[in-house]
Order: C-alpha cells, then sequence, then structure tokens
C-alpha cells in the first residue's frame, strides 16, 4: 500500500508539473476565425453604403464590402466621398477566472485602417492607424474575470491620418474595410519572454536578443531539429536587464535555403530561481545572407538568381481575409511554376503565409506599406516595428523594402537595420538604392551605363507587366538568357501573381476587376492557369534541356545545364515515355522506362543518358519528365520523333484510279473526284466551294496570302499522273507568289504556295482561308499543345494530340476558362475541323506550321497600344511566322529579341529562296 501511495504521490508530482509548465506558455483565446472560412459572428453596423444603418452580425474575419455593407472603391478611385465608411462592431466573450494573475492582451493581426478599441467601455488604448500590422493592447485592467465583456471596436475604412492613405489607400489594387485577420487574447504570466530576435548563420552560429519584462534571473535556449530531437546542448545565461543575448555555435546543421528549407525550433525558458516562468518556441533556420557589391546576392556562400513573383493578400469571395489554406496553395503554385522567390505587395501578409514560405521553401521579400506615398515618420516607425516584431525570425525573408514607386521614406532605413539582428538587405522597389537596380518595366535593351549594362546589381522588383495574354510568359525566355548571362543580374519578380478579380455583392455577384486594372494574374481570381503559367514552369526550370533533335543517329543523350543553386541532379528522378499517337485520346502504343539520374552539381552542364528501348524510332514523341527530391515535377518535355512528312504519308489515301471529272464555267474550273467538288477561280485560284455527299462545307476564300502580294497568274489546267493540277505561273516582277492546286484521285486536295513577304520587316507571313466562326463546335489537333503561343512565349506547351472545343475566351476575362480556343498554336501536323453540320481535316507534310484559329476577342477596358495582339485576314489561317504579343508596359518589340518582327530576304525573288506553304485537305 506504501508503494502504491508512492507511486500515486510521484505520478501527482508529475502532472502538476507538467500542468506547471504548461500553464507558463502563452495561452490564447481567439474571439473570431482564424480565416476566410470559420469567422465568428460579431455584432455590426456600418455608417454608408449598402445595408447602411443598421445593427446587424458580420463574421470577423473578413472585409464588409464582401459580406454586403458599405462601398466597392479601387485605390485610384478618388472621389471625395467614395469608400470613406466606418464600422462599429460589438462582441461579448469572458475570461476565465485562472488568467486573474496573467498580462491579458488584445490582438488584432489586421485591420483596415483606424481602429479604435475599448473593453467594457474604456479605451484600450490610442487608436491604431495602418492596415496590415499585427497591433495588440494591454486589457488586463479592464475586464471582468469569469463575467461577461464587452469589446466594442470603431473601424475607419479612410484614415484619419493622410499619410496611411497615401500609403495604403491610394493605390494600385483594392481598397476594403474591416477587421480581416485574427482577433484574439494573450494571456503572459507576469514575468514573460516578450520578444526573441534570432540570427543563425550557416556556419552554425547563433545569437539571439532576448527581451523580458518582470523580475526573472535566468533564461535557457534548446534547439530542437524537424523530428523533435534535440540539437546541441541547452544554453543558460543570467538576466542583467530588460535585453538580454545568447551567443553559441552548432556543428554542421542543415541550412535552409528554398531548394532544402529545414527548419529548427528553439525553446526559450524563463526562469526564476530555478522554477520555469515561461516558455516561447520560435522556429527559424540556419542560413546567410551576403550581398557583395557590384556582384550579386549570396545565400549560403552560392550566388542567386531570384525567380519571383508578387503576390497580394487576396480571395475574390473574401478580399484581404485569407486563410493558412490558401497561403499554402499559392505557395505550391508558385512552386510549381519553379519559382523560388516572392515579393509581398505591397504591405506585409498574413503570418501563416511566411509560415508556409519557411516550412515549403520560398525567398521572401517583405514589404511596408507604401505606393507612390508613404508613411509619415512617426507613424512609419511604429508600423515598421509591429512588422518586424513577427516577421523578423523568418528564415525565408530575404529582403525588406521600404514602400514602394516612390513611397519610401527614408527617415525609416535606420530602423530596419536597428531592429533586425540579422542586417538583411534594404530594397526601395522601383529605384537605385543599396547596390540593387530594381526600376520596373525596363525594357530589354534599357539604356547604356544603367540596368542590364550598368555597374548595380539588377533584380527588377516588378517586370513584365501582365495583361490580357501578354507579360509573364512572352518575352521572359528572352529575359532571363540575358539574367543568366549577365554576372549582376539577380532575377527579378513578374507583376503579378492572381488576377485581382473581386466579386462585388452588390451588382449580383459579378467578378470585378475594376476595368483593366485588375486583371494582372498568371492564375485567375480563382487560380484558373493561363498559357503563361506553363511556360514560366519550363522556362524557369531549374533542369534545362539543350536543344535536340530525334534522328536515326540519336544515342539518348541529352546535353543538360544543373540551374539549381543547391541540388545535385543525382538528387533529382527522371523518366521517359515513348508514344504512337492515334486520334485524341487515343495511344495505340507505349513504353515508358527510369533515367539514371546523372551525377552534375549545381550550376553544372552534363549529359543525361536515356537508354530507350529498340524500336524506339517506331515511336511518334518521347516525353521526359524530371522530379525534384520532393517527386513534384519539373517539366515534361516532348521530343517529337516522327517528323509532318511522315504522318503526311500515312493519311494520304491511295485510292486508285478514280475518274476526276472536269468542267469549266466562264470564271471556274470544277473538278469532282471520288464524291468531292472544287470549284476554283480561274483568274485567282482561290477555292470558292467545297462540297461533299452532304452539302457544301463552308471553306473557301483561299489561299490568301498574308504580308504578301496576292499575284498568283496564268492559271492553267493539266492532269498528271492521274490527278489533276491546277497552277500559277512564275513571272520574277508579276507573278512571283505562286500557287499549285493538285486534285487527287482519292478526292483530296493539295495545296503548294511558294511566297515572299512584302516587306522586310513583318509580324507574320502565311495563308489565309474563311470559315464563319459560327459553323465551327471545336477542333481536334496534332503539334503542340494545349495552349496557344505567341512569336515571345512559345515554351511551355508539349507535343501530342489535343482537342479543343469552341469557346471565345478573353484572357483575364469572365468566364475565365482556359485553354483559350482562338489564337496562334504550333508545330501543326494534322487538324481535324468539326463544324455544326461536317467535320474536315487539314494536314501538312512541312515543320514548323502554326495553326490560327480566329481572332480572339478584346479584352474589354484593355489599352492594346503597347500589347500589338495582331492577327491576319480571314478566319483560318496556316503561317510560316506569327506574331509576338506586348504587356501592359511594353511593346513586343521591347520584350527581347522573340518579341521583333521576322526578317525575311526575296534576292529579287529567286524561287528557291521562297517559302513555302504545303496543305493537304481531306474533305471526306
Amino acid at each position: 500500500m506504501k508503494l502504491n501511495a508512492k507511486i500515486a504521490l510521484s505520478l501527482l508530482f508529475l502532472g502538476t508539473t507538467g500542468l506547471q509548465v504548461s500553464a507558463q506558455t502563452t495561452e490564447t483565446q481567439y474571439l473570431s476565425g482564424k480565416g476566410k472560412d470559420d469567422g465568428v459572428l460579431w455584432d455590426f453596423f456600418v455608417t454608408e453604403g449598402m445595408n447602411a444603418g443598421n445593427w446587424t452580425q458580420i463574421p470577423v474575419p473578413s472585409n464588409w464590402e464582401l459580406k454586403g455593407f458599405g462601398k466597392y472603391n479601387y485605390g485610384f478611385n478618388k472621389e471625395a466621398n467614395k469608400g470613406k465608411e466606418e464600422g462599429l462592431y460589438k462582441y461579448k466573450f469572458k475570461v476565465a477566472d485562472d488568467w486573474k494573475d496573467k498580462i491579458v492582451n488584445i490582438v488584432f493581426e489586421g485591420s483596415m485602417t483606424d481602429t479604435e478599441v475599448k473593453i467594457n467601455g474604456k479605451l484600450a488604448g490610442e487608436i491604431h492607424q495602418g492596415s496590415f500590422y499585427v497591433f495588440k493592447y494591454d486589457i488586463s485592467k479592464l475586464i471582468k474575470f469569469g463575467e461577461e465583456n464587452l469589446l466594442e471596436v470603431k473601424v475607419a475604412k479612410h484614415s484619419a491620418n493622410k499619410s496611411v492613405n497615401a500609403a495604403e489607400r491610394e493605390g494600385d489594387f483594392w481598397i476594403f474595410g474591416g477587421i480581416f485577420r485574427p482577433v484574439y487574447l494573450e494571456g503572459l504570466p507576469q514575468n514573460h519572454i516578450e520578444r526573441v530576435s534570432l540570427d543563425a548563420k550557416a556556419d552554425g552560429s547563433f545569437r539571439s536578443k532576448i527581451l523580458t519584462e518582470g523580475d526573472a534571473d535566468e533564461v535557457a535556449v534548446q534547439l530542437f531539429d524537424a523530428q523533435g530531437k534535440k540539437f546541441g546542448k541547452r544554453l543558460k545565461t543570467k538576466l542583467s536587464g530588460k535585453e538580454n543575448w545568447l551567443n553559441t555555435s552548432f556543428a554542421n546543421p542543415k541550412l535552409w535555403s528554398a531548394e532544402f528549407p529545414n527548419l529548427y525550433k528553439a525553446q526559450f525558458t524563463l526562469l526564476k530561481n530555478g522554477k520555469v516562468q515561461h516558455q516561447l518556441e520560435q522556429k527559424f533556420g540556419f542560413r546567410t545572407v551576403e550581398v557583395k557589391e557590384r556582384d550579386g546576392v549570396y545565400i549560403n556562400g552560392v550566388k542567386i538568381k531570384f525567380k519571383g513573383v508578387n503576390r497580394h493578400s487576396f480571395h475574390p469571395e473574401s478580399g484581404r481575409t485569407t486563410s493558412k489554406e490558401i497561403s499554402i496553395g499559392d505557395v505550391k503554385l508558385m512552386k510549381e511554376m519553379n519559382m523560388n522567390a516572392v515579393r509581398m505587395a505591397h504591405y506585409p501578409p498574413d503570418n501563416h503565409f511566411l509560415a508556409v514560405c519557411d516550412s515549403l521553401g520560398l525567398y521572401v521579400m517583405n514589404e511596408l506599406g507604401g505606393w507612390h506615398g508613404h508613411y509619415d515618420t512617426p507613424t512609419g516607425s511604429k508600423l515598421l516595428k509591429e512588422m518586424m516584431v513577427v516577421s523578423e525570425n523568418n528564415p525565408s525573408i530575404i529582403f525588406w523594402a521600404n514602400g514602394n514607386e516612390g513611397g519610401h521614406n527614408a527617415e525609416l532605413d535606420h530602423i530596419f537595420f536597428e531592429q533586425d539582428i540579422q542586417k538583411r538587405p534594404l530594397i526601395y522597389p522601383w529605384a537605385v538604392y543599396g547596390g540593387f537596380e530594381t526600376t520596373h518595366y525596363r525594357e530589354y535593351n534599357y539604356g547604356i551605363g544603367t540596368y542590364d549594362h550598368g555597374h548595380n546589381i539588377v533584380m527588377p522588383t516588378e517586370f513584365l507587366h501582365g495583361m490580357f495574354d501578354g507579360g509573364h510568359g512572352a518575352g521572359l525566355e528572352d529575359y532571363w538568357k540575358a539574367m543568366l548571362a549577365n554576372p549582376l543580374a539577380a532575377g527579378g519578380f513578374l507583376w503579378d501573381f492572381q488576377d485581382q478579380g473581386v466579386v462585388r455583392t452588390d451588382k449580383n455577384g459579378i467578378i470585378d476587376t475594376d476595368g483593366n486594372h485588375g486583371p494582372d494574374g498568371i492564375v485567375g481570381p480563382y487560380y484558373e492557369k493561363e498559357g503563361s503559367f506553363f511556360t514560366i514552369k519550363e522556362v524557369w526550370s531549374p533542369i534545362f534541356f539543350e536543344k535536340r533533335e530525334m534522328t536515326k543517329g540519336f544515342d539518348g543523350s541529352f546535353h543538360i545545364e544543373n540551374r539549381y543553386s543547391f541540388t545535385n541532379t543525382n538528387q533529382c528522378t527522371f523518366s521517359y515515355e515513348l508514344k504512337k499517337l492515334g486520334n485524341y485520346n487515343e495511344v495505340k502504343e507505349s513504353k515508358k522506362g527510369s533515367i539514371t539520374a546523372p551525377n552534375i552539381k549545381a550550376g553544372d552542364k552534363g549529359v543525361l543518358k536515356a537508354n530507350l528501348p529498340q524500336g524506339w524510332t517506331d515511336f511518334d514523341v518521347l516525353y521526359i519528365t524530371a522530379k525534384d527530391v520532393n517527386q513534384q515535377e519539373l517539366f515534361t518535355w516532348s521530343f517529337p520523333i516522327s517528323l509532318p512528312n511522315k504522318v503526311a504519308k500515312s493519311l494520304i489515301k491511295e485510292d486508285g484510279q478514280q475518274n476526276i471529272a472536269i468542267q469549266e464555267t466562264a470564271n471556274s474550273f470544277v473538278v469532282k473526284a471520288n464524291g468531292i467538288t472544287y470549284q476554283i477561280n480561274k483568274t485567282t485560284g482561290l477555292l470558292e466551294q467545297v462540297q461533299n455527299a452532304k452539302g457544301v462545307i463552308p471553306f473557301k476564300n483561299g489561299p490568301v496570302l498574308q504580308e504578301a502580294v496576292n499575284n498568283y497568274k496564268n492559271f492553267k489546267l493539266s492532269r498528271e499522273e492521274g490527278k489533276v493540277v491546277i497552277a500559277s505561273t512564275f513571272d520574277r516582277k508579276e507573278s512571283y507568289n505562286t500557287l499549285r492546286w493538285e486534285i487527287l484521285p482519292s478526292g483530296q486536295l493539295k495545296m503548294h504556295v511558294q511566297y515572299f513577304p512584302e516587306a522586310y520587316f513583318t509580324r507574320f507571313v502565311g495563308v489565309n482561308f474563311d470559315f464563319p466562326e459560327d459553323q465551327i463546335k471545336g477542333v481536334e489537333y496534332m503539334g503542340m499543345g494545349p495552349y496557344r503561343v505567341w512569336k515571345n512565349r512559345m515554351k511551355g506547351n508539349q507535343f501530342g494530340v489535343w482537342k479543343k472545343d469552341y469557346n471565345d475566351t478573353a484572357t483575364g476575362e469572365i468566364p475565365f476558362r482556359y485553354p483559350e480556343f482562338k489564337g496562334y498554336h504550333s508545330n501543326m501536323y494534322w487538324t481535324k475541323f468539326i463544324g455544326k453540320d461536317q467535320s474536315f481535316k487539314v494536314f501538312t507534310d512541312r515543320e514548323d506550321v502554326f495553326l490560327r484559329l480566329y481572332t480572339p476577342k478584346e479584352q474589354k477596358d484593355t489599352d492594346w497600344k503597347n500589347m500589338e495582339p495582331t492577327f491576319p485576314k480571314g478566319d483560318i489561317s496556316f503561317m510560316n511566322g506569327i506574331s509576338g504579343i506586348g504587356t501592359k508596359t511594353q511593346k513586343p518589340e521591347t520584350t527581347g529579341p522573340m518579341g521583333m518582327k521576322h526578317v525575311y530576304y526575296d534576292f529579287e525573288k529567286e524561287p528557291i529562296r521562297a517559302l513555302h506553304m504545303v496543305l493537304y485537305f481531306d474533305f471526306m
């Protein structure tokens, strides 16, 4: 019995000791939800706009516009009475009696914007001004423990502080109101750790600055690895005042980077006379950030090229109120595009977004609010410290940014360096500062002695401004080649990640982008992937494949480059798949296999050897997939094996000798073969009509030359080897462009055009036909797909057989339906045009033919003067060259060589130098 009593007493002691330690951690009591999907209802009253003047309820956190209150407004909108409503909140809560001996803070993670807080009718403190910052009030003396308390909050959407409005409310983004991030109570013991600042370097050195409150006398720290195992020895130090330091070093830590985001946890314990007073845990990573003047940015001793994007905190249904799930989804999409960096535009994000960047691996530029205007010094000083306190220990943060595009307050610079013990570099976006040239939207060949040709580290914090289908992917390949080649280039940040289309609760739920201000994303409001998504994925793949043709002499060797910073290619996995293609969704034969990953260090080049099986040349296409250390796809490259002449040969019908009937009218040749009747104009040579047993097919009026003179002349009809030929005559001056039709006994029609572009510089060249848009249902085609291309955005697709139903989508506009149907499509072998009444097939034996399907609808409210998305005449075109596209701020030719016009030489119209377009038509 005595033994059992001792055991019971020991268990009781252990239990109470555990409770004692647990009770000394920071305790949290949420008064709101944690994100957009779990809001807690508070009483609410809005002064103007939708549902104004009545007390009702609203979920917290939220932006009130998205819940049907107040007024929507975009930052560019300067009307005096636009978006100046106030919101009044009330919420009743209880605090347990066992919190009586604690310091109780009420914490707001974000409120837009001026926020007055009362507890039981008394002010908790001064009004907080500034929307995106965590702020708190000590309400220990204002609350009644064990009883009901009344929280009252007044939020003014428009700040009484002009500098706050200049920094936050007059920008290029939607302006919202409300308590949009979580609200909670924080219970701390009287003796507690107020703040911990960490600096852990790649060499294992570890510094921590610890600020404490109370009369504790000692602090200890113990590190834990990702598996929860102790890392290194526990370190203690006696306290001497409010601020204390712990300095030590650890052997062989796993380093943090975007490729290997190794995290540790530091557990700080505050002691008094050996008794635990408070415990605090902080995740961090060992990594070193260094800027070398006129050289570059180094992470852990390795020079980095940032593949970045700008990102707003945004969801179309909840505005700036997001969730941890959204943060995870956003980071995963960025990583899927092979990005390694993200810039916070133009304010600090939710804390959970930074935590996800820490754990999944993204380099972050965290930014103090500002957009062409900045906070005054007293306000900015306070908000900057609030930003630093909650984000200084995130290893993902590599840079700080002081405002944006002229919204820089230089009087705040010293605070960044004083508050940050890591001394991370400070950036002025859109300016030359601190050894960085970050100017936005500079032309590809901008300046001499500046930018790409200058002496500063080049890192545009915004470039290739997306709109419609330009930007983002269009021009990126040229920019990236230049950035890789320039030792002073540190990469850059695309503008921007997601379309800023918001659900208008006052307009029957439409998605509003405020004209052309909002639709700037690589993905749509609901993360719809545009074509540029996949272009970026390929261009920014850390494994680069040198161009490779699949010839009979190919031995399976691919020359590749390892563009990682830290990863060896032997840490990746590679596989192949060979396919014989049929119609859409038909694979006649497939063979798969793995490829041994070569040993190629980061930054080096080498060979990937695929041991392909016997008979691989009988397949149509080879796919190679590379996956990273986490088995996430980097990209799947496709290498056509069968060329168009081989595929065309299989599609040409040999139906034996058919009786081809010929009839001539005053204006036309009429030829009938195997049930197909063709009518071709005697003078122009253009196809006037096609008819089969089912009726007339409305495909006609071609080939009309684009950017060339339609001077086909002197057509003659003849019979040659069982086929009928209608051909024009070449003359260097009068008819140097020629057209030849061949009607085959099978009823198939062959067209061969030889032509010379009219100008030395030309946007596009090819031949056009008419096919009424209201007669087409879709296409099935063999070529690169499924996304359309531009001259300066060719990457991101795969070779295969694709099917696309007709849609009239304008990129970045409702409905966000991708891939778009209309536009240019590359490397066409054959296309089946699916009409409402009939279908027919067109194929070619020539390489590098582009298919053009109609003219995409212009996005409303879009300024086209820079983008110049040019298309030929007619409805359906078969092109030898297509046009590029510009961005919101740049014309196509200023995005790099790929965006420039084509150059063709005619050499006095010698036929041997003509461009060729060969097409076969099957109207059976």
